[in-house]
């Protein structure tokens, strides 16, 4: 029911994906007349992998976390994440409320042991062709040392579950290579990183600029949610800029357009690699579930490479690799998620997305 389109756009891209992928059984989440509506328009009404749940209620983007937290405790995401808790379903994805959508995870699957607050990572094209794992990216606006510290931890679990590599690189953004610059968030925390990498515990390459995001020149890329979700806004901006310049420069005159059916192969290629809906699915990282964020502007396509990332990370059981590993790096006691009615206004106000 989230995003920009609600189900004009999920519920293709549902049907689409259990056409591509046997294996997949869909729970859709919603009010349930409008949900099965949609299906018999698309001919799915009967499809065996395809369920229906019924939820009353539907966060808006509008809406507070106070609302969505207290107020709509049968809404679709609130639902949809209990389905998770459960056991009834493997994970969870939603184009909704990003805010909303991170408070409710963490009041209803909790954190894992050792990880104070979630983050939000996702994957980012770069001139390897492989992607840059990318956190926190919006979940966190103010964060510590300690907090980056773990998102890092937590990273570097989540790729080598996925990518198979022992021990990830991972960089610490700044505005500069030099241990000298930053601030003293980004000193602090490459402190603790350079005593894990001293310690064998991580593979910390050191401070990296924003060109290396792109330049592949780490796995991973820690930052805090507020210069992250500047930098994934701006990347995804950037795309479009391009591709839609590149378009309409090929199209300006019968030359230009003799030399993009020329270069028809190399121009789709291009298109292809940097077509963010082929990177949509951000993964919640640090909750006792599998939960993912699609953007809330894509298409059926994008949403379908969304789903596909929630599928295959339940398929590998990445969320049993990823507790593992956190508990290994992270040997702290386990603390006590906050009830909601401990969640204070600044509790709440820490996780707005910017």
């Amino acid at each position: 029911m989230g995003g920009d389109h609600g189900p004009a756009v999920t519920i293709p891209a549902a049907i689409s994906f259990v056409g591509r992928e046997r294996e997949a059984e869909l729970i859709l989440v919603g009010p349930v007349e409008l949900i099965q509506a949609e299906l018999r328009r698309l001919n799915a009404a009967s499809h065996p992998r395809l369920s229906v749940v019924n939820a009353t209620e539907v966060v808006t983007m509008e809406d507070s976390l106070e609302v969505a937290l207290r107020r709509k405790k049968d809404s679709s995401m609130r639902v949809a994440i209990s389905l998770v808790q459960d056991g009834r379903a493997n994970a969870c994805v939603s184009a909704g409320n990003t805010g909303a959508l991170m408070a409710v995870s963490r009041y209803v699957l909790k954190t894992m042991p050792g990880v104070d607050r979630p983050a939000i990572c996702t994957l980012i094209p770069n001139q390897k062709d492989r992607p840059t794992y990318m956190l926190d990216l919006g979940a966190n606006v103010d964060c510590s040392p300690l907090h980056l510290h773990q998102f890092a931890l937590m990273g570097s679990a989540l790729v080598s579950a996925i990518e198979g590599k022992k021990q990830p690189t991972i960089g610490l953004l700044n505005i500069g290579a030099e241990d000298i610059k930053g601030n003293d968030l980004v000193k602090q925390t490459a402190a603790l990183l350079r005593a894990d990498h001293a310690r064998g515990v991580l593979n910390f390459y050191g401070n990296v600029e924003g060109n290396d995001i792109f330049e592949g020149t780490t796995d991973i890329v820690v930052c805090d949610g507020f210069v992250g979700n500047v930098v994934l806004k701006a990347s995804e901006g950037l795309g479009r800029f391009v591709k839609n310049t590149l378009t309409a420069e090929f199209k300006r005159t019968p030359l230009n357009m003799l030399g993009a059916l020329i270069a028809r192969g190399a121009i789709k290629a291009f298109s292809r690699r940097m077509n963010p809906s082929r990177y949509n699915g951000a993964s919640l990282l640090g909750l006792r579930g599998l939960v993912f964020k699609s953007h809330g502007g894509t298409d059926a396509y994008g949403y379908e490479w969304a789903i596909r990332r929630a599928f295959d990370a339940a398929k590998f059981d990445v969320l049993t690799q990823i507790s593992a590993s956190i508990a290994a790096l992270m040997p702290q006691a386990e603390r006590a998620a906050p009830t909601e009615d401990q969640l204070t206004p600044a509790d709440l106000q820490q996780q707005k997305i910017a």
